[in-house]
Parts: C-alpha cells; structure tokens; sequence
C-alpha cells in the first residue's frame, strides 16, 4: 500500500515555473514507477511524465515535453515535477500516481494508487 500526498500546486503567470512534489508513504517506494497525470477538457486524466524506480528512465507527454522534468529522491520517498515555461493550457489539477512496471506507464488506468492532487493556475 502506498499513500501519496501532492504539493506545490499555485497561481503563476505564463512562462512563470512551479515544482510540485509529491510524498510518499508506505512499503517499497524505490519498487513503484511514479507518474504525473492531469485532466484534459473532455478526457480522463492524461499522461504527462513517468520515472522509472532507478530514476534511468523517464518519460514525457508530447506537451511538456522539454519544458517539464521528473525526478525522484528514493531515500526521501518524494517525487518531484519541475514545471518551466508554463503556459495558460497547463492550468489543471496534477496528479501523483504509482504502479509496478514500466511498459504500461501512460494509461492511467494502470496505475494502482492515486495522491489527491494539486491545483495549477497559469494566467496568460
């Protein structure tokens, strides 16, 4: 079992940057790939990172990518998402999430526990 705790979520102007980090509790944190999701207008939460338990690989949505990264501290049991360059379309609320295993990272479907989200504003 894993409780996860995101925060970090604010009010930033466009091409302002925000860290969001996300807490974890419970066994085996270095085990679980962690990921970042947020709602679309009219979709289920969508994919915007993933890191793998070793932090060797990682993975970005088509539109964070170069602007967002993902990082994770196993001794901490925090992950964190690096927001820069923000734009008024990243505005939703982000999600922390875990699962076990790489190949199925995107959907959220796959991931088996689920922070309660923070709020990301960004005015244009």
């Amino acid at each position: 079992q894993v409780h996860l705790v995101e925060s970090g979520g604010g009010l930033v102007q466009a091409g302002g940057s925000l860290r969001l980090s996300c807490a974890a509790s419970g066994r085996s944190f270095g085990s679980y790939i962690m990921g970042w999701f947020r709602p679309a207008p009219g979709k289920a939460r969508v994919f915007v990172a993933a890191i793998s338990w070793s932090a060797n690989l990682l993975d970005y949505g088509d539109s964070v990518k170069g602007r967002f990264t993902i990082s994770r501290d196993n001794a901490k049991n925090m992950v964190y998402l690096q927001m820069n360059s923000l734009k008024p379309e990243d505005t939703a609320v982000y999600y922390c999430a875990a699962r076990v295993g790489w190949s199925e990272r995107r959907p959220a479907s796959r991931y088996d526990y689920w922070g309660q989200g923070t709020q990301v504003t960004v005015s244009s």
